[in-house]
């Protein structure tokens, strides 16, 4: 089956298109500014001769529009592709076609048309959108990722209103082969046995489509449709699976967009701390992101960037990623790229050195209790600054807030609970484990929360947590995921230098110029390229 039929890719006049020829768009979701279509199989650059295919509702116009951005997508076996939302009255069943050097006539075909506008393309506030095969080696389940059944954060649902759904045919004929129950849900993640024909052969898992529904299991026959879904089932890291003692002692996961210009600094700066693999979750970046992890990986920091395209939706994607890092990583990370790890060093004391973090972590790789440990939060403001600080955030920013803010975790991935939970800055453990709060004096977290204008003003643009409202939304003003004071709208206040500094704290700019600076020149490691 070809992505397009014949008599819209027909003339175009030989090269450029090729790769296109036997693509399959296999599903698109509409989300709130753009539209997401998942094809087939990856598409190699360039690909700037893409055109995203728009269709009127009457079937009498088409119109063409350069695709926005194209990512790797399932461990880069297939593609995502952005296109612009629809015009005015144009149906959301958008299609993709090469450019050729002649350029192509469109001919349109009624009879086609009208099949392709058959299929009703979900939104985002309503759609299946993962589904990842967690397996153990003694039990395997599916764990699926859908918006639309509205849980209330941070609890746990009753799974028993749950139901999952695995579809063998194309899914635009709404044909659901086994139904199975769910066994754990919170929020927007599902746990559901697999069917006996599956689970007797896990590689038949792969690629088959996979729904939620709500059922009452009080009143027969009182059961909800199956949302709509582009969720395929996916088999991840499934030749990493490595014994306890050849996994990664300490690894990283994050969430970012748009936040190419402070990776640098932060990998190389917690590399040094002992962090050995790295979890980059990209949503929707269209900086430099995919460069800079180029550059970091010649040098051998070990950082897989993965596509996540589904906007607010962090809890999720954390959980995402604790199933796929469970298989490589005794200790898993959840941290932003502007919060860094900093070992306060009194005289006297230890003195904190080169994988300080990791061996912090290993002392309880082994222990029957501990599944996850917690470090406070201190808040810094921008420090009087009013340009981005050229040496990095460690060293430019030496002002924050006296009391500290919330916490991050570093977790067991293997020891979280079958819901895989979390608010974010923290995972719901299974049963029988717990959390330590580590000393203040021995470990805590900088977080480069408000920084100089500009690059706040960007932060402030949109957010990624499921649950914390975006800055422009006029409600939960007082939540310490707001900047206090600055109300819903990116309007600089005249004394921003100079807000939340309470206390002057150079502890880590002084620990970062002692041991990563060059003893010559002075430079940082990640002031200038490692080309």
């Amino acid at each position: 089956m070809s992505l397009l039929p014949a008599f819209l890719t027909g003339g175009g006049g030989g090269g450029g298109i090729s790769q296109y020829q036997n693509l399959v768009v296999e599903g698109r979701v509409l989300l709130p500014d753009h539209l997401v279509l998942i094809v087939s199989s990856k598409l190699t650059p360039p690909t700037d001769n893409l055109d995203c295919v728009y269709y009127d509702n009457m079937l009498e116009r088409v119109v063409l529009k350069p695709v926005i951005s194209v990512d790797g997508y399932h461990q880069q076996l297939k593609s995502i592709v952005r296109c612009h939302l629809p015009p005015l009255n144009f149906s959301a069943s958008v299609n993709l076609r090469g450019r050729g050097r002649s350029g192509d006539v469109v001919v349109e075909r009624r009879e086609w048309l009208l099949r392709l506008n058959q299929s009703v393309v979900p939104s985002w506030n309503k759609v299946v959108y993962e589904a990842v095969l967690d397996s153990n080696g003694y039990t395997s389940n599916v764990v699926v990722f859908a918006k639309g059944l509205n849980l209330r954060p941070h609890r746990e649902a009753d799974a028993r209103k749950f139901r999952c759904h695995f579809s063998l045919t194309d899914f635009d004929q709404r044909l659901f082969v086994f139904n199975t129950r769910s066994i754990a849900a919170a929020q927007e993640v599902f746990r559901c046995l697999l069917p006996p024909s599956i689970l007797n052969n896990l590689d038949k898992a792969k690629d088959i489509r996979v729904s939620v529904s709500r059922v009452d299991y009080n009143v027969e026959g009182a059961d909800e449709a199956p949302l709509p879904s582009v969720a395929k089932v996916q088999i991840i890291n499934s030749h990493e699976h490595k014994s306890n003692t050849g996994k990664y002692e300490l690894c990283a996961c994050t969430m970012l967009w748009n936040q190419a210009s402070f990776l640098r600094e932060w990998i190389i700066y917690h590399a040094w701390l002992g962090i050995e693999r790295w979890f980059i979750y990209d949503n929707n970046s269209d900086d430099e992101v995919q460069e800079v992890i180029d550059e970091l990986n010649l040098h051998k920091y070990n950082i897989t960037r993965h596509a996540w395209p589904w906007v607010k939706t962090q809890e999720a994607g954390f959980s995402h990623c604790a199933l796929r890092a469970k298989h490589e990583c005794k200790w898993l990370g959840f941290f932003d790229v502007d919060e860094f790890f900093y070992f306060p060093h009194r005289r006297g004391r230890y003195k904190p050195g080169p994988n300080s973090l990791r061996a912090l972590v290993m002392k309880y790789s082994d222990s029957p209790k501990i599944a996850e440990l917690r470090t406070v939060c201190h808040s810094y403001g921008p420090s009087g600054l009013t340009s981005p600080p050229s040496q990095g955030v460690t060293v430019g920013y030496t002002c924050r807030l006296e009391a500290p803010e919330r916490h991050k975790s570093v977790v067991r991935p293997e020891l979280l609970h079958t819901t895989l939970l979390n608010a974010v800055h923290h995972f719901k453990l299974r049963d029988g484990y717990k959390y330590l709060n580590v000393r203040e004096s021995k470990v805590l977290v900088n977080h480069y929360k408000y920084q100089v204008w500009d690059s706040f003003k960007a932060k402030f643009f949109r957010r990624v947590s499921t649950y914390v409202t975006n800055w422009q939304e006029d409600h939960n003003k007082g939540s310490k995921d707001r900047a206090p004071g600055l109300g819903t709208e990116a309007i600089e206040p005249p004394d921003w230098r100079l807000r939340f500094c309470e206390v002057w704290d150079t502890g880590l700019k002084h620990f970062v110029m002692a041991n990563l600076a060059d003893s010559t020149s002075g430079f940082l490691p990640w002031e200038r390229s490692l080309a």
